[in-house]
């Protein structure tokens, strides 16, 4: 894993927390972008070498909809870049890691994506993140 790529944050409303986040961070979220494969809206900030991720679900049944209901809204992932998601992935299975889709998918960003199951990584939901070549 070579950096922490961003920190994705569950909002139950992107028009209230988008300038709450700008009021906060001192900066204009640079991009919104609806993720189709996981029914979510998401807007990106970014503060120095740090990125904020918000995510809004668009559906009710949706993971980020389900994640706040049970949760409440707040820290839903810490997301980690790497060089070579498919070598990731297959290292970290190897470890004993449980892997939450088994073959990377296209996720926010341009990225290509994949997750850790949160019950082996001490409760956090860990995501891999390559970016896709254009």
């Amino acid at each position: 894993m070579q950096k922490i790529e961003h920190i994705g944050i569950a909002v139950k409303d992107l028009s209230v927390s988008i300038p709450l986040f700008e009021a906060m961070l001192n900066t204009l979220c640079y991009k919104t972008e609806i993720v189709e494969g996981e029914k979510v809206k998401t807007a990106f900030f970014k503060s120095g070498e740090t990125k904020i991720e918000l995510l809004e679900s668009q559906s009710i049944d949706g993971v980020i909809a389900k994640y706040i209901e049970k949760r409440g809204e707040g820290m839903h992932h810490i997301a980690f870049a790497v060089e070579n998601i498919e070598a990731e992935m297959k290292r970290l299975s190897e470890a004993g890691f449980h892997l939450l889709n088994a073959v990377p998918k296209i996720g926010a960003d341009n990225k290509l994506v994949c997750f850790l199951h949160p019950k082996d990584t001490n409760g956090v939901l860990i995501e891999l993140c390559q970016a896709i070549e254009k």
